[in-house]
């Protein structure tokens, strides 16, 4: 299943960092920005984490919350998210269940090699829960300051 655009976002509810469950649909009111990233740790991550992390005061100003989700055990997330000292939620995706739902899940070439994973991808969801643009394949750079300038005119 994968999602469409201006449709309800499909709900979820998984484990997520601070010993806490995040549920998608208790955010309405809130605009949702939903991260799906490959791995903690790996360059590209890390440095797409910082800069949602460097951009949090702007999308809070823009009533927007930021989740991050992979396939990484809680364990590695709240090391991720205190080693970077992220001020935001990672959600673990362990049974890829909500990779699953956003239609995340690909196959990737690595070192030669074919391997399933993630593809970098980021939703948003506005306050009354609705899908209102992906990003799939995504590249860091420049990524964040669009999906705020997205955030900004909703």
């Amino acid at each position: 299943m994968t999602t469409a655009l201006d449709s309800l976002a499909p709900d979820f509810s998984a484990p997520a960092t601070s010993e806490t469950t995040f549920k998608l649909s208790s955010l309405r009111g809130k605009h949702v920005v939903l991260f799906f990233y490959p791995k903690d740790g790996t360059p590209g991550c890390t440095t797409e984490s910082l800069e949602f992390r460097d951009h949090q005061p702007a999308f809070e100003k823009a009533n927007a919350v930021i989740v991050g989700l992979s396939r990484d055990s809680l364990r590695s997330h709240e090391n991720f998210k205190a080693k970077l000292e992220l001020p935001y939620e990672l959600v673990s995706d362990g049974d890829e269940a909500v990779c699953t739902l956003y239609g995340v899940m690909k196959q990737k070439k690595m070192y030669g090699r074919e391997v399933r994973g993630i593809e970098r991808s980021t939703f948003v969801v506005d306050s009354e829960g609705v899908l209102r643009h992906e990003w799939r394949g995504v590249k860091v750079p420049n990524h964040v300051e669009d999906v705020l300038a997205t955030v900004q005119a909703l």
